[in-house]
């Protein structure tokens, strides 16, 4: 991040932040170059726990992310949706650039998931049903977040869902990306394909995740022994087998989401709507 960008944030006033400002706690977690603390901030009037993720510089020129962060700012600034982390603001110094971070209480979904081996269908209706409300922002906004998965979903205290890091996001008006982005087990086949993608593709990724979130398993498998290629198969071939325990309701969202033509894939506006949504939430 070049020294000369302005260090401003949104909430709770405009300022200037530096890490004196916050009484920083734990370390929540660890990504790909970068950590998560907890932290307070510093005020006699609005005393906010919030957090903060931690990039060193060199580990982002490294990488050679240094676009993808700007645009994750740049995205993130924009958008205020209750199942959307949202960011405060962000500053840095002359090695680290940090992200003031909405905390949702619980962690991610993922955790609870491993925890629980699978949830029951309620939960996952609740969950998929506010996915596709935060999804139905960001694509208003002409966004695709490109890497929805459980990983990716936090949990905010009252249990509601919170989509998170949008490292891989990027703004678009139409079917125009090609690059290969996200997470194999979630990619749609035009991805692998390597055929121009638009919103569908986090449509596709929803689908995954209702399947993951009802069986306790992704629906094209990460068997390491199998290889990368044999997945990728099995996504093109859209080679679906959904256990005889999942409901007719719920069969049926996934096999709409989860269709090889891009356009032919429900769109989250219906999602609602759908039998297996409504009969959880009347």
């Amino acid at each position: 991040m070049d020294e000369s960008d302005t260090s401003r944030a949104e909430s709770p006033r405009e300022q200037r932040w530096s890490l004196r400002d916050f009484d920083i706690g734990k370390p929540l977690g660890k990504g790909h170059f970068g950590k998560v603390y907890l932290a307070r901030l510093k005020s006699p009037t609005n005393p906010f726990v919030l957090v903060l993720k931690c990039l060193p510089k060199d580990a982002v020129l490294k990488e050679g992310v240094t676009i993808q962060v700007r645009r994750e700012i740049e995205i993130m600034q924009s958008l205020r949706h209750p199942n959307i982390i949202q960011l405060y603001g962000w500053f840095h110094d002359d090695t680290r650039i940090f992200l003031m971070l909405e905390l949702a209480g619980q962690g991610e979904v993922y955790k609870h998931l491993r925890k629980a081996g699978k949830f029951s269908e309620r939960r996952s209706s609740s969950y998929i049903r506010q996915v596709a409300d935060g999804l139905a922002y960001l694509h208003a906004k002409d966004i695709i977040h490109r890497d929805i998965k459980p990983e990716n979903l936090l949990l905010g205290s009252e249990g509601q869902i919170k989509i998170a890091d949008f490292g891989w996001s990027v703004r678009m008006e139409a079917d125009s990306q090609r690059t290969l982005a996200g997470t194999l087990s979630y990619v749609a086949p035009e991805m692998i394909m390597g055929q121009p993608y638009g919103k569908g593709i986090d449509i596709w990724a929803l689908g995954v995740l209702t399947y993951e979130f009802i069986t306790g398993e992704e629906p094209f498998g990460t068997d390491t022994s199998s290889g990368t290629r044999f997945t990728q198969a099995r996504i093109c071939r859209v080679d679906l087998r959904i256990p005889e325990y999942v409901s007719a309701e719920a069969r049926d969202l996934i096999h709409k989401l989860l269709q090889l033509v891009p356009s032919e894939r429900l769109p989250l506006a219906m999602i609602p709507d759908q039998p297996w949504i409504a009969q959880h939430h009347q």
